[in-house]
């Protein structure tokens, strides 16, 4: 069998390329947001009429050692961040806090 490994490919005059290529630019400032119901996500935050959106998001899905700990040492408090595949969008009224996280954080 032979391996190819295709950088890029054209359909239809549209030219497509692998995601792992593309640099993931910040769309705002990286925060981490708590919504109702306890969900906690991280990513970056942009707002557009009355919705919350975050892009290159996780779902902090648990960690232990207390929120301070969450915040300065991700790992030390064993977060278990879960990459999230598309754009968070939550309606504004839905956000209970958000705290701004320092670059290359969580």
């Amino acid at each position: 069998m032979t391996k190819v490994d295709v950088q890029e490919i054209v359909v239809d005059g549209e030219t497509y390329v692998k995601r792992s290529s593309v640099a993931q630019v910040p769309t705002g400032p990286r925060v981490v947001l708590v919504v109702d119901r306890g969900w906690v996500f991280a990513g970056d935050l942009t707002e557009v009429d009355g919705r919350i959106y975050l892009d290159n998001a996780v779902h902090v899905f648990s960690w232990s050692g207390g929120w301070a700990l969450l915040l300065s040492d991700p790992v030390k408090a064993k977060a278990d961040l879960r990459p999230l595949s598309t754009r968070v969008d939550v309606p504004c009224p839905s956000e209970v806090f958000r705290h701004p996280v320092p670059k290359g954080g969580a």
